[in-house]
Order: structure tokens, then sequence, then C-alpha cells
């Protein structure tokens, strides 16, 4: 039911015996850890894509003084990765240097001739970067897609009645009041308009709810997985939700899963950084097989590793749906 590619060699374990779960680990998590890099405290977060038989990927990492920049990785399996030690450099159209990425919670989406990357900017507070490349060598800095505050700009892979389609989440200045994810469109990645109401942070995910990974074109629609935040006595929450988005207007929700889809539960997941985040910014899916894995950070340290497959995840989508 995946409408895209095949991808034979993306990873995949099969769901372990005896497990009811829709979406499960890696037995081997995490596969990055958080001194992978010299320089880093921490890395997750992070987004990967397939490139000319293997995988590149830019990685979120926080360093001792807690500043954050993004890194470009490389890799055979899209398990073992070899992540660069210097941040990305960024090049305006003249080919000058301008700086380096910096921010957090970079997702990478593939369109029509080109690499985009997406990520939290600072802009006078959090905004939406947005670079792009077409060998994944040098990247391209475009203007900042939104006014400040906001955060969770992620791409569709495709145009949609002509236009470039971004999920977002506005917010304040820090951990947000605002939690409602909308949609925009744009004829050129630069102008920025048409803002559309998606979906509201309710149920389990009663504090925020943002866009994870790239959407997935399926036949039943958009499937979008993505991260929903409740607050507890102990703190905040990051779980995994699902829902089905139509294909030509997909800011209208066919179906949002009612319960998580996953849930913080591994140390690795509820101690760190910031306890209790399972945290989702990319997924590779095989149009051939349907399976898809999920790529996540886990609590704000290090970057793991889940998967589902698709028929199945849309048909508990449907049955559980709100």
């Amino acid at each position: 039911m995946i409408i895209g590619e095949n991808l034979p060699n993306m990873p995949w374990q099969d769901r372990p015996e005896g497990c009811k779960d829709i979406v499960w680990r890696y037995n081997n998590n995490p596969i990055i850890k958080r001194h992978q890099i010299p320089s880093a405290n921490s890395i997750f977060n992070s987004a990967v894509v397939a490139k000319d038989g293997a995988f590149v990927g830019v990685f979120r990492s926080d360093d001792k003084a807690m500043e954050q920049r993004l890194f470009l990785g490389k890799s055979q399996n899209a398990i073992d990765w070899d992540i660069e030690h210097d941040p990305m450099p960024l090049f305006n159209d003249k080919e000058e240097q301008v700086g380096v990425a910096s921010g957090y919670d970079p997702r990478v989406c593939w369109i029509e001739d080109r690499y985009y990357v997406t990520w939290c900017n600072s802009y006078h507070g959090p905004t939406i970067g947005v670079a792009y490349s077409f060998d994944f060598k040098k990247f391209y800095q475009l203007e900042n897609a939104f006014l400040p505050f906001n955060r969770n700009g992620v791409m569709f892979p495709r145009k949609i009645n002509g236009k470039y389609m971004m999920f977002s989440r506005p917010s304040d200045n820090g951990h947000t009041p605002f939690g409602d994810m909308y949609l925009s469109q744009s004829p050129d990645m630069e102008h920025w308009g048409y803002h559309r109401f998606v979906m509201q942070a309710q149920g389990w995910a009663w504090t925020k709810v943002g866009a994870g990974p790239i959407p997935i074109e399926t036949k039943e629609g958009w499937l979008l997985i993505f991260h929903g935040v409740g607050t507890t006595c102990n703190g905040m929450i990051y779980s995994m939700g699902a829902a089905i988005l139509d294909i030509d207007e997909p800011w209208k929700v066919k179906y949002r899963c009612k319960p998580f889809i996953f849930h913080p539960e591994e140390i690795y997941e509820c101690v760190g950084d910031v306890p209790n985040v399972t945290f989702p910014c990319a997924t590779l899916q095989d149009a051939a097989t349907g399976r898809i894995a999920i790529y996540y950070g886990a609590a704000d340290t290090v970057v793991a590793l889940a998967f589902t497959q698709v028929d199945e995840l849309i048909q508990y989508i449907k049955n559980n749906a709100l």
C-alpha cells in the first residue's frame, strides 16, 4: 500500500515472538551512542534518507556547552553510521559559506531533484530553517520559512496541487502552551501561506503534537507518524502517534489513532538528558514489502530504531480511530 520506490536493503527485523505491539524495537538499540562525535554530549532527533544504494543523514548533536549543531553522516546499512566531526556548512547562492547549521531536530526530504533539510533554526527565537543540496555535499540555505516562534517543520515528499507543503507547530519561546499542528503551502519554497489547521493536542497528547518523519504516501492517504506530549506530575512524556490524512488536502485528517503507537519503556528512552522521550524524525520504507523503519531520538541522548508494517499500522489506526 506504500506508493513509492522499493528499498530492499533497508534495515529490518521481524516482530519478536510473542510481541503484540504495532511498533517494535530493534534488538540492538541504541544504534548511535551519545559520544559518537568527539565534541558531543548527545546525538539524537536525527534524520536519514536513502541515496545511491546507501544512506545519508543529518544528525543533531548537543556539545558539552549545550550548543546545538547539525552534522552530516553516511552509512552502507543505515544502522552503522560514520558521522562527520565538523558541523554541516551552509552556503549562499554565490557559493560563499555563510556559517554552519546551528539548531536542532532536522528532517530530510527528497523532492524532485534535490534534498531539502528543515530544522529548528534560531532567529530571535525558534523558527524553521531550510536548506537544499543536490549531492548531499554542499547545502544552500534559503530564507527561514516562518516568523518565530515555530518548531517541527516537516515537508511533504512531493508537490500537492502545484504547491510545496510543510507541517509546523506554532509555539512560544519555551516549552510552549501552544500545542497544535498546522500546514502551510508555498509555490517556491520561500513564500509560505495558505495556512491550514491539521490537528489539536488532545487525549494522551494533551500538551502538544508535532509532525515527525516525512509523511508516507499510501493508497489510503498520507500516513503521518507524529510525536505527542502529555504532561504528568513527573514531567513531560513524548510518545508516538499516527494518523491518515487526505491525499489531496492533507490538512484534513481522515483517521487519527486514539492510542499511542509507541511509548518510552526501555532504559535508554527513560534515562538521559531528558527522560521519557521517544521522538520520531525519519523513516525508511520499502514499497514492495510494506516495511517501515522508524528512527527516533531516545531521552534526548541517543538514536534508536523501531519497525512496523504499513498494512498492519493503517488497519490499527482505522480500528482505533478517535
